[in-house]
């Protein structure tokens, strides 16, 4: 329930903010005559959505474990951060598509001094809240909130390459701002696939990181009975992880010390390491020499 609240905070900030900073960037286009202000505009409008989104994602894969999904509901942020990162790459294309237009028909302007305040304010901004909702991703281990952080870091480049072009049209270099613009959008789409990649990487079941896989060993090392750690498995599972592991114990134990010895690893492992949901402990006999 917390993790829903601070999911909530981070996207009403950012939805509310957004919008505003929305509206003010394609009023200050139209005014200024700069279409690459009104285009950075309408890329603040796609965070809006993202950002709705990103809790949703947040909201169902808190959701308690039922009948049809009996380990959680965790992939779900999975499949939304899929949703994002079509969205950002589509936002990439739609930008290098219009910018390459432009150059191809060479239909430059010269915009108003008010495209390059816009721009100013919304690279702070959007720095700003990259900062803010990364924050919260990482208090709360939020995939989603991840995701939408990394659009209002691209809204920001975004506005960057505007600064840009809207400054080098005014001095007369109007094809500064289309060629700014297609090398954002390659920035953006290489985010766009990243997310993608990592999304899929949790939906396929990959192992953990050799670190969490180090501490996982180290933790169940330090319970006293262990002897030797004869298979660990992991699988992430959305934002968390579940361990399978054999341990090896004195084969001389009966066969309740051995199983408390297996709890005794299970509740370390649970308790000691915050992304792992579930450890599943089987203990293995071992001789030892007389």
């Amino acid at each position: 329930m917390e993790n829903i609240k601070i999911a909530r905070k981070v996207t009403l900030v950012s939805i509310v903010g957004n919008v505003i900073l929305s509206i003010i960037k394609i009023i200050a286009g139209f005014i200024g005559n700069s279409s690459a202000m009104v285009a950075d505009g309408i890329h603040s409008v796609s965070d809006i959505f993202t950002s709705v989104i990103a809790f949703l994602g947040v909201k169902f894969s808190a959701k308690d474990e039922d009948d049809d999904h009996q380990y959680g509901h965790e992939k779900i942020e999975l499949v939304v951060s899929k949703i994002l990162a079509l969205i950002l790459f589509g936002t990439g294309a739609v930008v290098a598509y219009n910018a390459i237009q432009v150059i191809i028909k060479g239909t430059y302007v010269k915009p108003g001094y008010i495209a390059i305040y816009a721009a100013i304010l919304s690279i702070g901004f959007k720095e700003w809240m990259y900062h803010y909702t990364m924050k919260g991703a990482n208090e709360i281990g939020s995939n989603s909130l991840k995701v939408d952080a990394w659009h209002h870091r691209t809204d920001s480049l975004s506005s960057v390459a505007a600064l840009i072009g809207i400054t080098g049209a005014i001095f007369g270099y109007g094809i500064l701002e289309p060629i700014a613009s297609v090398v954002i959008a390659v920035f953006i789409a290489k985010v766009a696939v990243d997310i993608y990649i990592d999304s899929v990487k949790g939906l396929i079941d990959t192992s953990a990181s050799e670190e969490v896989k180090e501490k996982i060993k180290s933790v169940v090392y330090d319970v006293d009975g262990v002897l030797a750690i004869d298979l660990l498995k992991t699988r992430l599972h959305g934002n968390k992880i579940y361990v399978d592991i054999e341990i090896a114990a004195n084969g001389k134990l009966t066969l309740n010390q051995s199983h408390e010895i297996a709890k005794k690893v299970h509740d370390s492992v649970e308790n000691n390491i915050e992304e792992v949901k579930h450890c599943m402990v089987h203990c293995n006999p071992k001789k030892l020499n007389d």
